[in-house]
């Protein structure tokens, strides 16, 4: 460890981070003022934006002050924690990107290296980030560690692999076999050995020693964030809902990117206050809600504005999605007394390692908890095993329980894929039905 990086890490921590901070804030009173349709916005979205600003802010300084880690989201990154690697997800960033409408600009700069079109624009945002070295959130640091899971997607091991060998540095994979009918024992072991064997390597990459006691206080934190986060999402089952869906896909930052440290812990505890009050006074996130729905699928990130507001203005409320609810579905699986047996039910049963018949059923139950009149699904170019098998999931779903429902295509963060016509005509044409069928 470097004493001079140690010394300038600090001094950003404790003097350059909170002045970035009071500058924020007087950004903030200069915002776009929020449209009619919607109620008082959260006053947690301000504390949200410092973390994640903080956090980003400081990786610039943080190479010689702890290793770094780019990890995927589905990863069971409490492990990490242990080690106190500096944690940056590559899925979160190329997000940023999208929702800042950059994504064509660096999806094109990946493309130009020969990188397909077709690949997820997650990766295409990230190999362009590292192709170029730009990012909005100023600089990104150099990993140590590449650290990947295949229980959201096989994409992911061959972009993290690319990354590796451009960047020579090494790629811890945890492999989870895909749930086709139920989680075998034989699977559980597989995963929880796999988990065991990662940690020599993760102590010469970090230069830090493993202790149980470490891991079980990190798997603690992480459990009770996810746990507060699921109650969070289900207070949005009370009439009026007292956020939407577009607040969640936002403030779901902290349980992905920091899940296992105090700040996500003391973040939800503090915006779980703020919804419940919301919920005892009777305060919506949009004004005169009417209509209740579900979204499935990764947020459109350039049109989250949009959308929020093209619903709102409906009176129409998203209440609920299967993929906020990704981080809390399988949270209750862990057990700190097993961690090694617990983290891989945990991990390996998460929406997207799962089979149809498991999400046919959660969203059955989502439809009939949050009292749900209609349902919009986005089929994503990028994202292929959450769109693939949609249109049976929605004739499956509109049949038995005669919900009005739509599927747009678009993608997650390129925006030249998003077909402004086409999409405003099947959301009205939804819209009337919904109206029709709650009529009749």
């Amino acid at each position: 460890m470097s004493l001079s990086a140690k010394l300038k890490y600090k001094f950003m921590k404790d003097y350059g981070a909170p002045a970035l901070m009071s500058l924020q804030g007087l950004k903030r009173r200069r915002s776009r003022p929020t449209p009619s349709a919607f109620g008082p916005p959260l006053e947690s979205n301000a504390r949200l934006k410092e973390i994640l600003t903080r956090h980003y802010y400081l990786s610039r300084f943080v190479p010689g002050v702890k290793k770094v880690a780019w990890v995927t989201s589905g990863a069971p990154v409490e492990l990490l924690r242990v080690f106190d690697f500096y944690t940056i997800y590559p899925e979160n960033h190329s997000a940023l990107v999208g929702a800042k409408k950059q994504g064509a600009e660096y999806c094109g700069i990946a493309e130009g290296d020969s990188f397909s079109q077709d690949l997820c624009s997650y990766a295409r945002i990230d190999l362009g980030h590292m192709l170029s070295g730009k990012s909005p959130a100023g600089k990104l640091p150099k990993p140590d560690l590449l650290f990947c899971s295949n229980n959201i997607c096989q994409t992911v091991l061959y972009w993290y692999k690319a990354i590796s060998q451009e960047l020579d540095i090494p790629l811890i994979h945890f492999d989870a076999p895909f749930v086709s009918d139920r989680q075998s024992e034989a699977d559980i072991r597989y995963m929880a050995q796999q988990l065991q064997d990662m940690i020599p390597i993760l102590e010469q990459v970090s230069g830090n020693v493993f202790y149980m006691s470490d891991l079980e206080a990190v798997l603690k934190r992480s459990q009770d964030s996810s746990r507060t986060w699921g109650n969070i999402l289900k207070a949005m089952q009370a009439k009026p809902a007292p956020m939407t869906i577009f607040d969640a896909f936002g403030h779901l930052a902290p349980i992905v990117s920091l899940r296992g440290l105090p700040v996500a812990q003391d973040y939800y505890n503090i915006l779980a206050e703020e919804i419940d009050d919301r919920v005892s006074k009777g305060i919506g996130a949009i004004r005169d809600e009417k209509y209740r729905l579900i979204w499935d699928n990764i947020a459109i990130w350039y049109k989250v504005r949009y959308l929020a507001t093209f619903f709102a203005e409906r009176k129409m409320n998203f209440v609920t999605a299967t993929y906020t609810n990704a981080w809390a579905e399988t949270i209750d699986h862990l057990n700190i007394k097993d961690p090694w047996n617990s983290m891989a039910r945990t991990y390996g049963q998460i929406i997207l390692n799962n089979n149809l018949k498991h999400r046919l059923g959660l969203m059955r139950r989502m439809i009939d908890d949050f009292s749900v009149d209609g349902m919009v699904m986005h089929s994503t170019r990028s994202c292929k095993p959450y769109s693939v098998g949609q249109y049976d999931l929605r004739k499956a779903i509109s049949t038995s329980l005669n919900l009005p429902s739509v599927i747009i295509d678009a993608d997650i963060a390129d925006e030249r894929v998003w077909s402004e016509q086409q999409i405003q005509t099947r959301l009205e044409a939804f819209c009337e039905s919904l109206e029709d069928t709650n009529r009749g």
